[in-house]
């Protein structure tokens, strides 16, 4: 694997050891890589079917156990030390004031350290069902340089990477799936966000190379491998592949969007009118419950933007089960128009992204080599994702770099030309070195 390199994985050991006072042998690393989601765009919450597969980027945290319950941790990005104890019971942060469970050193403003709130979130996440920790864990964080990981799931990196500290210094033998669910805690009970289990599957469940497919509402998950054309000799052999990330500059999501949560209450509402209308009124109010053709009998009962969350979810969901054909034959093109039509129907029918991020997306459909793009996260802030033909990713980014900033030169302006747009490979699941 191309990362984390030895020498990234030796500079975080050097600075545990220092941190910890012991040596380097005794650090531990967890891996923890970004993710992308070629196809299953904003329906996660709603119990749908989605792809994803992860990088070669991501979060890095060295530990050490600690000795005792105490929990001591840096960060390579933020400011300040954050600590606290592990047999202290944490409640729900979005019930509570802001940095009120976070100990930090008397020196760093509270506010410095609000960064800890996910190390805290999973120690919750463990304690709320039933785990009782002993171990703590002096760590060091980082993520990967000059990288702004906006739309890449970040915040599900560095809560998995945190999980999968705690689990280790405490010797508990946890499954990838219940460490989806601890993570779901993490951003849905503590945090108060209303976001799905995709991002947390991806990172945990995907395999080298593979597409991971899940069923959001079953948990239902497989891995779809590619098919080895090598065997048969007078097949074309399959083109390779680069995965593209184009940044917008964009770093915090504009006021005037209404966000994230009001687009999941939307989906909701939705469900419940088409649930109510087909006499299902028994149903929980999530898209998955309702049946593809009670949504074309009964879909003109919904007003106009409620109509448009529905017809992403119902139409995504069938462009996830095409490009899961797509990628297991092998068919690039198919699979990144499909991609390319997802990006087009959450700009029209989800209404996410503005209008940095729908040019950098229109701007990659026109990249030579590109078979398809989208908006990498929720597309109100962060980069697009593409998947290029190996032979011209170079040629791609190039052209990304050239015409962005003809559309938007103070964005543009404010990004790192070295890793402005970064061509990437595919990655493996999160775990402890």
């Amino acid at each position: 694997m191309s990362w984390p390199t030895q020498d990234e994985l030796d500079k975080i050991r050097r600075i545990v050891s220092e941190m910890a006072g012991k040596g380097a042998e005794d650090v531990r690393v967890v891996v923890s890589p970004y993710r992308i989601c070629p196809l299953g765009a904003h329906i996660d919450h709603q119990g749908g079917i989605v792809s994803a597969m992860t990088i070669n980027r991501g979060i890095l945290l060295g530990f050490v156990p600690s000795g005792n319950t105490q929990v001591a941790l840096r960060s390579a990005q933020f400011k300040g030390e954050v600590r606290f104890r592990v047999n202290e019971t944490q409640q729900p942060r979005h019930s509570i004031s802001k940095g009120e469970e976070i100990k930090v050193d008397k020196s760093s403003p509270p506010e410095e350290c609000y960064w800890g709130r996910y190390a805290v979130g999973a120690l919750y996440a463990l304690q709320s069902r039933g785990n009782r920790l002993a171990q703590g864990i002096i760590g060091y964080i980082c993520g990967s340089d000059g990288l702004d990981s906006s739309g890449l799931s970040s915040s599900a990196a560095v809560g998995i990477a945190y999980l999968l500290a705690l689990e280790s210094a405490n010797n508990l033998t946890v499954s990838p799936t219940e460490n989806i669910e601890y993570d779901r805690v993490i951003e849905n009970e503590y945090l108060g966000l209303r976001n799905g289990i995709l991002d947390q599957s991806a990172i945990l469940l995907s395999s080298h190379g593979c597409l991971t497919y899940m069923n959001c509402k079953t948990t239902e998950h497989k891995l779809i491998h590619p098919p080895n054309f090598l065997k048969d000799h007078e097949a074309e052999p399959q083109k390779g592949y680069k995965i593209l990330l184009a940044f917008s500059g964009l770093r915090q999501a504009l006021t005037s969007n209404p966000g994230y949560n009001s687009r999941v209450a939307e989906c909701q509402e939705a469900a419940k009118i088409l649930l109510h209308a087909s006499g299902n009124v028994e149903l929980e109010p999530f898209l998955c419950n309702v049946e593809p053709e009670t949504y074309e009998a009964y879909k003109v009962k919904l007003e106009p933007n409620l109509a448009r969350r529905a017809e992403h979810y119902f139409s995504e969901n069938m462009r996830v089960r095409k490009g899961l054909e797509a990628w297991a034959s092998g068919e690039l093109r198919d699979f990144g128009q499909l991609m390319s039509a997802s990006g087009l129907s959450s700009i029209k029918n989800y209404e996410c992204g503005c209008e940095p991020l729908i040019q950098l997306y229109e701007v990659l459909l026109r990249a030579p080599g590109v078979f398809g793009a989208r908006f990498s996260g929720a597309g109100f802030r962060g980069c697009c994702v593409a998947l290029v033909d190996t032979d011209c990713a170079a040629e791609a980014a190039k052209f990304v770099r050239e015409e962005y900033p003809k559309l938007q030169p103070v964005l543009a302006s404010q990004l790192n030309p070295d890793t402005a747009v970064l061509i990437c490979e595919a990655g493996d699941c999160a775990r402890v070195i």
